[in-house]
């Protein structure tokens, strides 16, 4: 099994602007208690990690944030997913940092 790099960007429908931030922040919240890598981004999170682990953390960002009043949600999602080998986000942003 290899790892992956999801990225994701939780977009809370039917709010005012302060309610939606602080919906996204749960999301954030619950990525940063996932142990898993990740990069947060302005518009989106990137997320490393074995495939069942992201998969299981994307199911838990969605059930915090309704838990936390969110009624509709649109998750945008980008998945890079490799048979072969390992991905890594220092792969891809390394020569910027």
């Amino acid at each position: 099994m290899h790892t992956v790099n999801l990225a994701i960007q939780v977009l809370p429908l039917n709010m005012e602007q302060a309610e939606a931030i602080r919906i996204i922040d749960v999301a954030i919240a619950r990525i940063q208690q996932s142990g898993l890598k990740h990069v947060v981004c302005p518009f989106e999170t990137v997320i490393e990690g074995y495939y069942p682990d992201v998969m299981k953390l994307l199911d838990d960002i969605q059930d915090d944030c309704y838990m936390a009043g969110a009624e509709t949600l649109i998750i945008n999602m980008k998945l890079h997913r490799s048979a072969v080998k390992d991905l890594h986000i220092s792969e891809k942003t390394g020569k910027y940092s």
